[in-house]
Order: C-alpha cells, then structure tokens, then sequence
C-alpha cells in the first residue's frame, strides 16, 4: 500500500487498483495537490501496468516547411505574415536536401508548418509524394488538423476528400498540435483566428474513421484554469473512447520566452510540467503513450518524466524550428545512442518504434 502526503490520494489510488474511471472531480484533486511525489506514484503505477519497463523513442526528422500563417495566435512565436523579413517558405527539392543527411535509418519524418496563403493545395501533396518516393521505409507524420482545415479551404474540398488524398500520396499518421486547449474562453483570447476545438476534434474523428490515426496536445501555462485543462483532457477521452484512433498524448508546456504574453507570463515550472505528465497518464486511461517532449521540457526534465508517467521519449529531432523560434535554448537533436543511454540511466529498457508505435 502506498503512503501518501495528500490523503485524498488514497481514494484515488483505490480507483486505480480497481480500473475504475478518474471523474473531473478526481482530475481537480490531482491538480490541486501539491504532493508531487504521490501523483507520480500513482502515474508511474499505471504506466507499468501497461508497457512495464519500456520507454520508446523514434528516429525520425523535423521539417517546418514554412512559418508564414494567417493565424499569428498570440502565444506562438514561430509564426509571420506574409512579406515579413523572418517569413520563410521551403521549396520541395529544399526540404529533401534537409532530410538527405543522416547517419541511420529515418523512421519518421515529421511535417508541420503556418497556415501559408499562397502554397497551393498541389505543393502539400507532391511534397508527400517526394519524401515517400526518397525515403519509401519511413512513415510521414504530417499537417495538424488546423493545417487540415486550411487546404480543405484552399482545394474547395472537404475534410475527407483533403486526408483521402494526403493518404494517397504518402500520409500515414496526423500530428497533435494546433489543439491548444479546447476552451473557447481561451481561444478568443489568444487564437481567435484559429479552428475551434470542436472543429479540431471533428477533423481528428474524421482521420481516424479512414484509417489514418493520430497524435494530440495540450499546450498548458498560460491563461487555462485546471479545470480547462480537464475538459480539454475529457473531451480526448471520450473521442478516443469512440475511435481508438489516437495513438500519443503529448503535454506541451507554453513558452513564452518570444510571444507576444511574454512580459505577463513566466514560463512552466518542472514542478508543474512533471505534474501535468503524470495527471495525463491518470486521466487518459484509453491512451496507450504518453510523449515527454523533451524539445520543449528539456532533457532532464524529460528524463524525470519518465518517473511520473511518460514512456515515450520523442526522437532524434536535428531541427525543429518552432521551439527554437520560442526562444527554447536546448540541444537540436540527439544520437540513438544519446536517447537510449537517457532511458537506460532512469531505469528502463529503451525501445526504437516506428511512427505507429510499432517495435522495430
């Protein structure tokens, strides 16, 4: 029997040993306890139940084709309007010469960018087609559901027709960002241009019913409440409860280092980063992985969170442009032979996956 801190732990652990279903009402106590130690406990608790020792990474590539976005939500950082002098597109052949070099086998390569005005729907697809056609054993995770969105606007099709497509050319699984948190409290205040959650759960349900599954975020630490972030954490629960469909959960702390809230926010601190790892674990029991991205938290502090929940460590990365234009001063990529020795120094097994979650 564990001994907690908080005594009000002991319920949930109770629920845990049972299989019981966390409610809201558990969520808030977990959010408003500072017994730390207890809540990892309980999340490292569920997270060997479910892969024991392992901890998974990926070798895989970052590309950011373009951060000109009609959006310019006011916690990003990475984002410019059309014209300005940090606005930069990647041309396909570009984009290839970024991937070309590599000292072992691409897994994943991992697709993301603005919303570009200008881009036609054609250059997404023959982008697909060219990295498929260089690198045939590695699987593409690309284009948010926020980027779904925007070529359904930019082809005049719908959102079935747009992933049918993608599909076709290449696509095998969709990133998790462009959530946010799903509040539109939230939303108009600081993405008021940006899809709505519902909308962004429409897309994500729409993918998975055509086979194509998917990531999903929460960017947390800035004007959110608890319970915010529950209702967002709820809400994937329940559309995964419908289509199994999502494959990771990743918790993204804000930084606000370059945003435009950076005189009114501080960033996250680790107490609250290694929280919000362990409550994900806890909340979404229908998640198989919970991802500790350490190009945001950092490496030590994703190290950590393998101790409170998280069993997936990301990837080798080499470029990431989003978090580097955040302001986030961290390593730009790692060797498999870094990651695995991070993972076996905290006490587990590492283990290489694919962009699905498949052992290889």
């Amino acid at each position: 029997m564990f001994s907690f801190v908080d005594k009000d732990l002991h319920q949930i652990y109770e629920k845990i040993q049972s299989n019981t279903r966390l409610t809201f009402e558990d969520g808030l106590k977990l959010f408003q306890s500072h017994d730390l130690l207890g809540i990892g406990k309980l999340a490292l608790l569920v997270k060997e139940k479910l892969h024991g020792s392992k901890v998974y990474y990926v070798f895989n590539r970052h590309v950011n084709y373009s951060n000109v976005c009609l959006n310019l939500c006011k916690f990003c950082a990475f984002g410019r309007p059309p014209g300005h002098k940090e606005a930069y597109e990647l041309s396909i052949d570009e984009i290839l010469q970024k991937l070309e070099p590599s000292s072992g086998k691409i897994r994943e390569i991992h697709v993301v960018g603005g919303l570009h005005p200008y881009l036609p729907y054609e250059y997404y697809l023959n982008l697909l087609q060219a990295i498929k056609t260089r690198f045939p054993e590695a699987q593409i995770k690309a284009f948010t559901c926020v980027e779904i969105d925007h070529l359904a606007k930019i082809s005049g099709k719908d959102v079935q027709e747009v992933l049918l497509d993608l599909k076709k050319a290449g696509l095998s699984c969709l990133p998790g960002g462009g959530a946010e948190v799903f509040s539109e409290r939230i939303r108009q205040k600081l993405c008021p241009q940006k899809i709505t959650g519902k909308r962004w759960l429409e897309i994500a349900r729409t993918a998975h019913k055509l086979g194509i599954p998917s990531n999903a975020t929460m960017l947390y630490g800035h004007l959110e409440t608890y319970e915010e972030r529950l209702e967002h954490l709820l809400a994937l629960r329940e559309l995964q409860d419908e289509t199994n469909g999502f494959l990771c959960f990743i918790p993204l702390p804000f930084l606000p280092q370059k945003s435009y809230l950076r005189k009114e926010i501080a960033p996250t601190t680790g107490f609250e980063d290694l929280k919000m790892i362990a409550i994900s674990r806890l909340i979404l029991d229908n998640f198989p992985h919970i991802k500790a991205y350490w190009v945001f938290m950092g490496i030590k502090l994703a190290q950590v969170a393998l101790h409170f929940g998280a069993n997936d460590l990301h990837g080798t990365v080499l470029e990431e442009k989003i978090s580097e234009f955040s302001g986030k001063e961290e390593n730009k990529a790692l060797s498999r032979q870094e990651i695995e020795r991070l993972i076996r120094e905290a006490g587990f097994k590492p283990i290489e996956r694919d962009a699905l979650y498949q052992e290889v």
